[in-house]
């Protein structure tokens, strides 16, 4: 039960950090390639300081990482953090897919009758 209570907590996590629009362009941008805080501060009208804050947010979830490289401390996305939500999107998707198919299937059985 503690692993089904673990991974409830990191997807609120993850989906509470990319419910924010300056986190998922930051998201967007990591998709791109590392880049330093001043790189993912320059397209925003905000602070140094509030992008660092994003960053952060993004890393408690577990989304990005940082590591250093002499003066820089460069920013990575976590691409398997993406691959588990995906994952636990499609589960749902494909249990609806299946619902619909066989909606589908029941609809065509009526109209022949």
């Amino acid at each position: 039960m503690a692993d089904a209570e673990e991974e409830d907590t990191r997807l609120d996590r993850a989906f509470l950090a990319l419910a924010d629009p300056v986190r998922r362009r930051i998201v967007g941008r990591l998709s791109r390639g590392s880049a330093t805080v001043n790189e993912l501060a320059a397209p925003f009208e905000i602070t140094k300081q509030a992008v660092s804050r994003h960053i952060h947010v993004l890393e408690e979830a577990g989304l990005v990482t940082r590591s250093r490289d002499a003066q820089r401390r460069p920013v990575h996305l976590n691409p398997g953090a993406l691959e588990q939500l995906t994952t636990w999107i499609d589960n749902y998707r494909l249990a609806h897919e299946r619902s619909f198919r066989q909606l589908d299937d029941l609809l065509r059985e009526r109209t022949r009758k």
